[in-house]
């Protein structure tokens, strides 16, 4: 999802480590995806407690979550205000290739071919109201800072990243670098060995930085200049130019400088131009103050995830250990951590 830039970026193999000390803006339906998608089970259905209710996004957040915070990262959840009117056609359009997925895992069912069936199914994931509740409600108590975004999540995580109350922004879109932000993180939430979706091989994954002002100057380019060619490759609030990737938008920009130059010379349109880059060059954002860790309520995460959610005691005893832990390590650091 999101515009494919991702030939022209500069960036570096990093490591959690790398980043002890950060407090980063997390693009929290993105990252959620990626839980309901990944976390299954071996027949590719998702975790689910004994009422039949999802658990993978709780999962993902509890476990994940403990893992950069022992390395030192402060995750600041940010969440999808009202998406912008220029979304409505992706939106669309995703809904209608869920439902061409929902009705191909039904035929791969009866059909009795599980492996399409596993695959066809972890592309059908839908974030509801519930699941986001109950995902603030488990950072809460985790003492995790959270943020609603008035619209776009990774417009306002942008925004607090290139403001300075994060240093960095974890996503997997390269939007976030058409909305300002300055370092996007990528393959912080779930890394190792992942299957290609729709393929039969895995790839190894790991984690990696993506820096804006050393992709401005490896292109030699402005970052309004990068909004431009973002919008001739094509965007989440709009269509890009017929045959154009990001490497001939590139030379397009070089050549005539500004998008709108590009557009006269070749007799073009793009419908809501100056609403698609103004949206990129002002992104919608409320003011915040600097996060801050809360100490975590440890009896309050086991009553939620275990008695009410279904997670097994054994399982979730050491990492609210782990968390009490640093917790206390914390607070007689210098990191601020807690």
């Amino acid at each position: 999802m999101g515009v494919d830039i991702s030939s022209l970026v500069e960036r570096r193999p990093t490591t959690l480590k790398d980043h002890s000390g950060w407090y980063v803006a997390v693009d929290a339906f993105n990252v959620l995806y990626q839980f309901l998608s990944s976390i299954r089970q071996p027949d590719g259905t998702p975790l689910m407690d004994d009422s039949g209710r999802i658990t993978s996004h709780l999962s993902g957040v509890f476990y994940r979550n403990i893992t950069l915070l022992e390395n030192g990262i402060v995750p600041v959840y940010v969440f999808d205000g009202k998406p912008s009117p220029l979304k409505s056609g992706t939106i669309e359009e995703r809904r209608l290739v869920k439902e061409k997925n929902r009705q191909a895992l039904a035929e791969a069912l009866q059909e009795g071919d599980t492996e399409r069936a596993r695959s066809l199914s972890s592309r059908i994931n839908v974030i509801t109201g519930e699941m986001i509740g109950e995902v603030k409600r488990l950072l809460e108590l985790m003492g995790l800072p959270s943020v609603q975004a008035p619209s776009e999540g990774e417009a306002q995580a942008s925004a607090m990243n290139s403001s300075g109350l994060v240093r960095g922004v974890v996503s997997q879109d390269y939007d976030c670098l058409l909305f300002g932000a300055t370092s996007v993180l990528r393959n912080f939430t779930m890394g190792g060995r992942r299957k290609v979706p729709g393929r039969n091989f895995y790839v190894n994954v790991s984690p990696e930085m993506i820096d804006l002002p050393a992709t401005l100057e490896k292109n030699g380019i402005s970052r309004e200049q990068l909004i431009d060619i973002g919008i001739m490759v094509g965007t989440d609030f709009n269509n890009g130019l017929a045959r154009v990737g990001a490497k001939t938008a590139l030379n397009l920009i070089r050549k005539h400088g500004n998008i709108r130059s590009v557009l006269k010379e070749k007799g073009l349109e793009i419908p809501n131009l100056d609403q698609v880059r103004d949206l990129f060059l002002n992104p919608p954002s409320v003011g915040v103050n600097p996060p801050r860790l809360s100490p975590p309520n440890a009896e309050g995460i086991k009553k939620f995830l275990c008695e009410e959610r279904g997670f097994g005691s054994l399982r979730v005893d050491p990492y609210l250990n782990k968390l009490e832990d640093l917790s206390r390590k914390g607070r007689q650091s210098s990191l601020d951590l807690f």
